[in-house]
């Protein structure tokens, strides 16, 4: 019996001893200092955006920088406005997601209050080393051909060329689009244009743009201009949706032999769709560009991909027509006929989405968490990863769940007063709307569920 005591008690002081040990963890500092305390939540949550010549439009790196911005910071932060991560993490979390914790919270808060103090510069932290792309140092870079945009424009569709060669055919794990003017690209879709050596001489001979609203040309002669036909004139071989853009978009790559692409010794990129948005007040020139990663081992496991909503394998119940003052939600169900493996799904809608949902229903009648986005930012549209791949058992139900606000409340709200907004059957003005759940994946195979996407 005294054994069990004793034995309790030193369970009782353990738990204590932790407890203690966790809520020293938690706990704000007395004096929280710009060095100590608050360029560590930066350098590991904002500076990748916010630095010179990041996507943002200040700097945080230095003291005098950051206490320019202290207030601010500490507002944004409070109200889970920045970093930008509109996904909800108690619903699910995905690879590489940048969420502060309440006590990041309160530390930036306490600072803002107190006047922003600096602190011993030898606490200062080191300065990480960003690379020229999220994804890391590509291997090679191709520059976009330079478009030039008048201010007040709006709405511009292009189809652009990209084209280049190769000493020999490469395995590339992630091709990436980068934005010149991240406010102003609002997205991209790329193909690639893959030739048979011997059957095209010249890849850079042809127009590199076409503005389809300006030339009456069919998309056909539009081809033609930008010389994409063989010598003889047939076509090449075109494979779809290599290169994609989206607000706040990041190139995904996944473990060596998952994706990827094979590049032939000559090819070139065709952004079959690149939309520039509204340019302010402002003449810009856009100097976008691609990066290329190459790879050693050849994608044994190649992904697919789906989507429901707009343009998609599953309709958009009911119409996507949303009348004005009102709040519409809408959904999309898609059966899955045979087991797969989710890598990435990345959830899209416009100016007047209010929130997006998604998961999928087992046979049984289990729910498979996907995403949860309770507040839809038009400006932040991420591919989301999970860490580890989700397993979709066949004869699931994978439902998407939208709720668009068509009111005067809504700030996005692109006209006043509101008007009648429908997705024109696949409108890409921002203007319209869209409801798209695109879903990348591989058949499933024993095991995906514990290989690391990280």
């Amino acid at each position: 019996m005294k054994k069990r005591i004793s034995y309790l008690i030193a369970l009782c002081i353990a738990a204590t001893a932790i407890f203690s040990a966790c809520n020293n963890e938690n706990k704000v500092p007395e004096n929280v200092t710009f060095t100590e305390h608050v360029a560590p939540i930066l350098y590991n949550n904002c500076t990748v955006c916010h630095r010179p010549g990041g996507g943002a439009h200040f700097s945080f790196i230095t003291y005098q920088d950051a206490k320019k911005y202290a207030g601010s910071m500490a507002f944004v932060t409070k109200e889970r406005i920045m970093p930008p991560w509109p996904a909800d993490p108690h619903y699910t979390e995905f690879k590489g997601q940048r969420v502060l914790t309440d006590k990041d919270i309160e530390i930036l808060s306490k600072w803002a209050k107190e006047g922003a103090p600096e602190g011993s510069t030898d606490k200062m932290p080191i300065l990480p080393k960003y690379p020229s792309s999220l994804a890391g140092a590509p291997d090679m870079r191709i520059a976009v051909t330079p478009y030039f945009i008048k201010a007040f424009s709006s709405d511009k569709f292009l189809l652009i060329k990209v084209p280049y060669e190769l000493p020999a055919d490469t395995f590339a794990s992630l091709i990436e689009f980068v934005p010149g003017h991240s406010n102003v690209v609002h997205h991209v879709n790329g193909d690639m244009v893959k030739y048979v050596f011997e059957q095209k001489k010249d890849v850079f001979a042809g127009e590199r743009i076409v503005n389809m609203e300006e030339d009456t040309a069919t998309l056909v002669k539009a081809f033609q201009k930008l010389g994409l036909p063989n010598d003889d004139g047939s076509y090449p071989v075109l494979q779809k949706s290599v290169v994609n853009y989206l607000p706040g978009a990041i190139g995904q790559i996944y473990p060596q032999g998952i994706g990827g692409y094979i590049l032939p010794r000559k090819g070139a990129f065709l952004f079959n769709d690149i939309h520039y948005g509204f340019t302010g007040k402002d003449d810009i020139t856009d100097t976008s560009y691609i990066n290329i990663f190459f790879s050693k081992i050849p994608p044994n496991r190649p992904v697919q991909e789906f989507q429901l909503g707009t343009l998609g394998q599953a309709p958009v119940e009911p119409d996507l027509i949303i009348m004005p003052n009102t709040v519409k939600p809408v959904s999309s169900h898609f059966k899955v006929v045979n087991d797969i493996s989710i890598l990435t799904i990345n959830p899209h809608m416009h100016l007047l989405g209010k929130s997006f949902k998604a998961y999928a229903l087992k046979p049984n009648g289990d729910t498979i968490r996907l995403i949860s986005i309770p507040r839809w930012d038009f400006n932040w549209q991420y591919f989301y990863t999970f860490k580890k791949m989700v397993k979709i058992p066949a004869n699931s139900i994978i439902v998407a769940e939208g709720i668009y606000d068509n009111t005067k409340q809504n700030l996005n709200n692109p006209f006043s007063p509101p008007q009648i907004v429908t997705d024109q059957t696949g409108s890409m003005k921002a203007t319209d709307e869209m409801f798209q759940f695109i879903i990348t994946y591989l058949p499933y195979k024993d095991g995906d569920e514990k290989i690391s996407l990280e």
